[in-house]
């Protein structure tokens, strides 16, 4: 018997996850004949997919209950007519990182901490995404070999830590993830790095051993901020993938955006809790939903909101309590709304 070389797993395990991506659903009637849905019963708007086209990799599907068009994971991923309609508050830049969007995909907005675009792509195309219409093309760390973004974090000696986000900084090959790190490793006022990602959630195949190499090599304390709304999402692939960062000396929160008919209930939310927790998560945000175009029927209520916090205290000890947190254009730092 042969044993592959440790660069052959390697190989084999990036092609997994990159496999799982391609093959990810891209056509809504493929997507409802997998899910055994009527395609009847929802009405899709060809509009809303034109600028925003749907994707949903395969494993996360598979979470999704067959023939019912209200669960929680399918609502979040399958676009409607309404996300075409004009309502009052809600823009294409809904935190505004394009007005403070610098060349090199930087922006700086908090003290001590950069954010870093590092790409476009996404595992997933969540519908109420804060970032639907933003103008990837414009400005993209990962261009050049990141030496703008290195350049820009190098010469402010401010900065402490690092936020990597996108679309989803997982999309990138290993890499070209490595160089960004190799790049951070040799600027001593960086101490932490910030991965913001609902890769491991979506497509938990992207936490493979060259991943992991990454991530243990790197001298920066390394903090994961994952992604998921709904217990339903956390699965065994998920927690297993969240074992192996835990083992790889990464730190995992999570943050939920509050979203209507997906887990505005205090049941969902206790049991989204309790889930991280078994998987070694810890919750960090629970978000207002950021106002962005198209997102307006996901919106829940400030009022229902702080109610809802309110009966979530009184079932879960604290430390499984996010923080309600809503962030606006222009303030120094997130809103923790108090309940």
């Amino acid at each position: 018997m042969i044993t592959p070389s440790p660069k052959t797993r390697q190989a084999r395990s990036a092609r997994a996850w990159q496999h799982a991506l391609r093959e990810a659903f891209k056509q809504p009637a493929e997507l409802l004949r997998f899910l055994e849905i009527d395609p009847d019963l929802p009405q899709l708007d060809a509009a809303a997919l034109a600028g925003f086209p749907l994707r949903v990799p395969r494993g996360f599907a598979q979470r999704m209950r067959k023939g019912d068009p209200s669960d929680p994971l399918f609502l979040q991923v399958w676009p409607v007519g309404a996300e075409a309609l004009t309502v009052d508050g809600f823009g294409l830049d809904a935190v505004g990182d394009k007005a403070r969007l610098k060349d090199g995909g930087i922006v700086h907005k908090y003290q001590h901490r950069v954010l870093v675009m590092a790409t476009g792509a996404c595992g997933v195309h969540c519908r109420y995404c804060f970032r639907r219409h933003f103008p990837y093309s414009e400005a993209l760390a990962g261009r050049d070999h990141w030496r703008e973004a290195l350049a820009q974090i190098r010469a402010d000696r401010s900065i402490s830590e690092v936020i990597l986000s996108g679309g989803d900084p997982l999309s990138l090959s290993d890499e070209k993830l490595g160089e960004f790190l190799d790049g951070l490793d040799g600027i001593a006022h960086v101490r932490r790095l910030r991965l913001h990602t609902r890769q491991p959630i979506v497509l938990p195949e992207r936490v493979d051993d060259g991943l992991l190499a990454l991530l243990r090599r790197t001298r920066l304390r390394t903090a994961m901020v994952l992604h998921a709304n709904h217990a339903n999402e956390l699965d065994e692939s998920v927690a297993l993938a969240c074992s192996q960062l835990r083992n790889a000396g990464v730190s995992l929160l999570n943050q939920s955006v509050l979203l209507r008919r997906v887990n505005d209930d205090v049941a969902a939310l206790q049991a989204l809790s309790e889930r991280l927790f078994d998987c070694g998560v810890l919750p960090y945000y629970l978000h207002l939903l950021d106002r962005v175009a198209g997102s307006a029927h996901f919106e829940v209520d400030e009022d229902q909101a702080r109610a809802l916090m309110r009966e979530l205290s009184t079932r879960l000890p604290g430390y499984l309590l996010p923080r309600l947190a809503r962030e606006t254009a222009g303030l120094p730092a997130k809103e923790v709304i108090a309940w």
